[in-house]
């Protein structure tokens, strides 16, 4: 939701893929369009991760979904290393079947892969993206909300799916 803000404020249109599309106020107050996974990279100039890291989305974004992309368009992976196949990424981006790349989580950290070095069109940095105090309190607050949810014997404020 932060980023689809930002992204609005750059004259961004926002897409959004999701295994459920988020509520009709929120989609309109973004002025997001929920698409399937093959629409949004077909048709983005810039794909950015969220997701968890599951069996599901291990290597969400191969070989095949880069192709489909633009070769204009740039990937971000912020989620988790192994939802992008970092061989496929290389070989996309000496192809120049892409436009660049961010990346702040690795498929095999601590290691980057070597293909990923020293390229003027990849941007690499450690998993930094949540070290900011307000994030970092606001982790720590939710994880206290949750733990006392269940110790009352309630749901958690935040399950995980």
């Amino acid at each position: 939701t932060a980023l689809a803000r930002r992204a609005r404020a750059f004259g961004m249109t926002v897409g959004y893929s999701n295994r459920r599309p988020v509520s009709v106020a929120l989609t309109a107050e973004l002025d997001a369009e929920h698409l399937s996974l093959d629409e949004l990279l077909a048709t983005s100039d810039v794909v950015s991760l969220h997701c968890p890291y599951s069996p599901e989305t291990h290597h969400l974004i191969g070989r095949a979904q880069l192709a489909s992309m633009r070769s204009t368009a740039f990937l971000i992976n912020t989620a988790r290393g192994p939802v992008v196949d970092e061989t496929a990424l290389v070989s996309a981006l000496e192809a120049g079947e892409l436009a660049g790349a961010g990346l702040d989580v690795f498929e095999k950290e601590p290691e980057v892969h070597h293909g990923l070095l020293d390229r003027d069109d990849v941007v690499l940095i450690p998993h930094l993206g949540s070290a900011t105090v307000e994030t970092r309190t606001a982790m720590a607050t939710l994880a206290a909300r949750n733990a006392l949810a269940i110790l009352a014997g309630q749901a958690p404020v935040s399950p995980i799916a």
